[in-house]
């Protein structure tokens, strides 16, 4: 459990000494009972195109809501962040008005795409995406 993304040794030690408290387990039984979902339940039908990628999105895209383009990256194994770091951050997908996450990225270097590259992103993988970025790969980017 430690080994999770966001969990480490210390939330997980607390995780598990809170499922030992017996009413504890009592109200998960009860919100399995209910229809409380107890794991991501991922459409099979869906590649994992983005497993293992972080990608940031910024700015007003036409065809995804904020929380529809996050539900489209973790759906396909990626993680969406909400801030550029140019050793965590894979893509930027910048919509209109993109603000400064858009300027940070081309500044580090990371691949931004726009809202049609996204879908590329989606649909082909991270190899069909770096091949329709909006910013040419930094030859020697700033740490």
């Amino acid at each position: 459990m430690a080994e999770a993304d966001g969990v480490g040794p210390t939330i997980a030690a607390a995780l598990l000494d809170w499922a030992t408290v017996d009413w504890h387990r009592e109200v998960v039984r009860k919100w399995r009972e209910a229809g409380v979902r107890m794991v991501d339940e991922r459409a099979e039908g869906i590649p994992r195109t983005l497993a293992g990628l972080t990608i940031v999105v910024t700015g007003s895209l036409e065809e995804f809501s904020r929380d529809d383009a996050k539900a489209a990256i973790l759906g396909r194994g990626g993680k969406a962040s909400g801030s550029v770091s140019k050793k965590k951050t894979d893509f930027v997908v910048a919509g209109e008005k993109p603000g400064s996450k858009y300027d940070k990225a081309i500044q580090l270097g990371v691949p931004v795409l726009d809202e049609s590259g996204f879908g590329v992103l989606l649909a082909d993988g991270p190899d069909a995406a770096r091949a329709v970025t909006l910013n040419p790969p930094a030859a020697n980017p700033p740490e």
